[in-house]
């Protein structure tokens, strides 16, 4: 008997508007809010609200036996609050239902697990706490940021709890062993692996809506075929993709909805066929092997790799300087600062910066915000170098650090005189302008009126006349 097992990621990262070299050490705001709140509204338009209404719709249709897992960023959380707090309820609608699963992650969708492990157990334990708040469960299997895994990788995880994880069923590791089975650590053997059957799940999410594929249209009854078909051995195929897979990146008029809608109705029709969530994988199932995974893997492009991340110079340049500033977020408070360190770490400001080109770099374009991936590097870069320089000034440790710290307090006191100084400037130029106007209680002098205005002139002449000496007669100068 197969069971189908279903796992949509939903992230969304905080996008950095156009940061000028100018700007560092002048603006310490990073963000380009137009484009996070517009490009959010319309996923949710799109994809999270009609394919939340619709997973609801039939886990109520099939009761207990449609199931699904749900993995969510905690980036994608903070923009939901700020953008569309009803895509949290209708999350919290569907974890009601007791079918669907929240996984645990890194909250920041970062790749801190390849660089510090403290850092990287305070992130998880941070992502945890919030799924248990705003949903009601504390995550026993973990994603991490996409997907990536490796033998170390699995041991720290499993040293935090956690009963399974999710991995990408790459052909370098797996060579002639099929995905459809559940598999363990090869370190610690307590930490079962789910992998994803990745031409099962990238035919949804990348082929689905393509009219030059051979297998297009795909019809759920042609696609649930494909699954009992496999060898009658197989035991779970993971479907893994993003959620966005749904209305954004395949838009409904492609029949992706119905397509969704119409797959337990063709699968449960059939013998042997069911649904689970990981964790139901993991009690039901026994590991049939470890998979050995000595270096990194992921699910992104060709290679299953980091390189979609860490395959050249810039990327690699960029993620050793901003976990170089490790020991100083140690020492740190500060509200604002540790926010943004959190969004410095989202994966896809490296994802950006990837030169890769052919299918691998289409895809990576259509994600990218930059026109190139220097364009990005730079832009990182000059927002490093702000965030660096705010770090310094409260955390300073070499004697340059002290010099530029005292430097930025010596500016922000100047700052905060002349602003003190504009101010009783502007008060006393309105108290001068207050005086110099009448004011309302005093009464204003009455216009004369016409007629004394016309007596006052007439005394004012006969006066000047009596004033004036009178002409000589011609009698008396004879005289």
């Amino acid at each position: 008997m197969k069971t189908i097992c279903f796992y949509f990621q939903v992230h969304q990262p905080f996008r950095f508007r156009r940061y000028r070299f100018f700007d560092i050490g002048n603006d310490h705001y990073y963000y380009d809010d137009y484009s996070n709140e517009s490009i959010l509204n319309k996923v949710a338009r799109n994809c999270y609200l009609p394919a939340n209404q619709l997973l609801l719709k039939m886990i109520k249709k099939h009761k207990d036996k449609f199931k699904v897992a749900f993995s969510i960023t905690g980036m994608a959380i903070e923009q939901f609050r700020l953008y569309a707090p009803e895509v949290i309820d209708s999350f919290r609608e569907l974890a009601q239902t007791g079918c669907v699963e929240f996984l645990g992650e890194t909250y920041s969708h970062s790749l801190v697990s390849l660089s510090d492990e403290n850092e990287f157990r305070a992130q998880v334990k941070a992502h945890s706490d919030l799924m248990e708040t705003n949903f009601g469960q504390k995550p026993q299997v973990f994603r991490n940021t996409e997907l990536v895994y490796s033998d170390q990788l699995g041991e720290m995880v499993a040293k935090m709890g956690f009963k399974a994880m999710l991995t990408e069923g790459a052909k370098h590791i797996m060579g002639w062993k099929s995905p459809n089975y559940l598999y363990c650590n090869n370190v610690e053997p307590r930490l079962k692996i789910l992998l994803k059957n990745f031409k099962l799940s990238d035919d949804i999410a990348f082929r689905f809506g393509n009219p030059h594929w051979s297998e297009y249209p795909l019809t759920a009854e042609k696609y649930v075929q494909w699954i009992h078909e496999l060898d009658e051995k197989d035991e779970v195929v993971n479907l893994f993709m993003d959620y966005e897979t749904f209305g954004e990146h395949q838009h409904k008029n492609t029949g992706i909805f119905d397509f969704l809608e119409n797959i337990p109705i063709e699968a449960l029709k059939l013998k042997g066929l069911s649904f689970s969530t990981p964790s139901e994988v993991t009690a039901k199932l026994q590991p049939v092997a470890p998979v050995n995974v000595p270096y990194p893997i992921s699910w992104a492009d060709e290679e299953r790799d980091l390189t979609a991340w860490l395959g050249n110079e810039m990327q690699q340049e960029a993620f050793e300087k901003l976990y170089a500033l490790l020991p100083k977020i140690d020492c740190i408070s500060d509200r604002r600062l540790l926010l943004d360190w959190s969004h410095l770490q989202c994966s896809d400001h490296f994802y950006y910066m990837s030169t890769k080109f052919f299918s691998d770099g289409d895809v990576h374009a259509y994600f990218n915000p930059y026109e190139t991936p220097y364009e990005a590097f730079v832009n990182y870069m000059n927002v490093l170098s702000d965030f660096t320089i705010r770090l310094n000034a409260e955390v300073p440790q070499t004697g340059f650090d002290k010099e530029i710290a005292n430097l930025s307090d010596l500016l922000k006191t100047k700052e905060e005189k002349i602003k003190k100084l504009e101010n009783e400037v502007n008060k006393l130029r309105t108290s001068k302008n207050n005086a110099k106007m009448p004011k309302e209680d005093e009464p204003k002098p009455e216009a004369p009126k016409k007629e004394e205005a016309v007596a006052t002139v007439k005394k004012s002449a006969i006066k000047k006349t009596e004033s004036t000496p009178k002409k000589k007669t011609a009698e008396t100068k004879k005289n």
